[in-house]
């Protein structure tokens, strides 16, 4: 269980994203028993916050949870509650079963779509439905399992190389490193602007006004509901500079098809902007979205990425087709991408 939790620290470790939180305990794991006595200076406490001060390595919130799963013993009986206070010299014996987050980071043979590969980096071609990285609610089956299992070395990296994220339901491309100075140096041309990351959106509601529009608004979480994002004022809540380039492709009676090139990354970036533009992505129920035309999921392709080699400086550019389900929607509107594809160079 030691290892696990390491290497789960390790790949966890780095920036850009944020980590996980430990969820409940997994009774059938493999246990850990550990034999504590309690020290002057805890007399009185709380036997949660007792224990989290004598195993540091666990969570206050995990080792609670332990002690209502009878997995604490004090004095040789079984613990009662968190709350019960414990006093100096008191015989404390806890079962530390593993976490479904130490047990996420382990290799799992998926299936990927790798588009470009060499001894530096990889692009990948993500399905919509499959979660980046594991957290709460998806703590296996993600790209970084995979991602673990393809490829020996990444263990050894942050977050096992992944450098950017697409939400679960967003399908296509993505850069993963291969090495510690590829991932640094991709994290930074990320953060320089350096990579061109374009997308195709379906959205509510004909575009009206000009076809193309420079959205230059602040992200941060939605005040009012914080599983959201939203736009937002920086002088009265906390946000990040955000800019997406939109360009209406083609009008429908029903909605629209957009391009959006990021020139920031935030969390939910596209989303948002859109639906602050009254054109919510099509099956993007956070947003105001809603089903239609086939699509149960947020209508939203990562289509182009384009970037130098961060070794060899040689400039790479691939595109990811329309993902079936996409494809489908665009023909029930009657859209096509064939202008897209005209104009790809055009945007920026």
């Amino acid at each position: 269980m030691a290892f696990l939790l390491k290497q789960a620290r390790s790949i966890i470790s780095a920036p850009p994203f944020e980590d996980p939180e430990d969820d409940a305990a997994d009774p059938g794991g493999a246990a850990e028993k550990r034999q504590l006595a309690v020290p002057a200076g805890l007399h009185g406490q709380r036997l949660d916050r007792a224990l989290a001060a004598l195993v540091p390595e666990f969570s206050r919130s995990y080792l609670s949870q332990l002690i209502e799963q009878d997995a604490a013993r004090l004095n040789g009986a079984a613990a009662a509650k968190p709350a019960q206070k414990v006093k100096a010299g008191d015989a404390l014996t806890i079962e530390l079963r593993p976490t479904p987050m130490s047990q996420a980071f382990v290799p799992q043979a998926l299936p990927l779509d790798v588009v470009y590969e060499d001894e530096h980096l990889a692009v990948i071609n993500k399905p919509a439905g499959l979660v980046v990285h594991p957290a709460p609610g998806n703590w296996s089956g993600t790209l970084l399992n995979a991602l673990l299992a393809r490829d020996p070395r990444a263990a050894l990296l942050p977050r096992a190389g992944i450098v950017h994220r697409l939400d679960k339901d967003t399908s296509g491309l993505m850069m993963v490193a291969r090495s510690r100075p590829t991932m640094d140096a991709l994290v930074a041309r990320i953060a320089a602007r350096e990579v061109r990351r374009e997308y195709l959106a379906l959205a509510h509601r004909p575009w009206a006004g000009p076809a193309r529009r420079e959205v230059d608004a602040p992200i941060g979480r939605d005040p009012r509901n914080r599983l959201r994002m939203a736009v937002v004022d920086p002088d009265r809540n906390a946000g990040k500079p955000a800019q997406t380039l939109c360009e209406l492709l083609q009008n429908a009676e029903q909605g629209c098809l957009v391009r959006c090139l990021l020139r920031t990354g935030r969390t939910h970036q596209i989303r948002v902007h859109l639906a602050s533009l009254g054109h919510p992505l099509v099956g993007d129920a956070l947003y105001g979205g809603l089903p239609a035309a086939g699509m149960a999921r947020q209508a939203l392709h990562a289509r182009r990425l384009a970037f130098a080699h961060p070794v060899t400086g040689a400039p790479l550019a691939f595109a990811a087709p329309l993902p079936g389900d996409l494809a489908a929607a665009l023909a029930a509107w009657g859209l096509t991408i064939g202008a897209d594809d005209a104009a790809a160079g055009q945007l920026g």
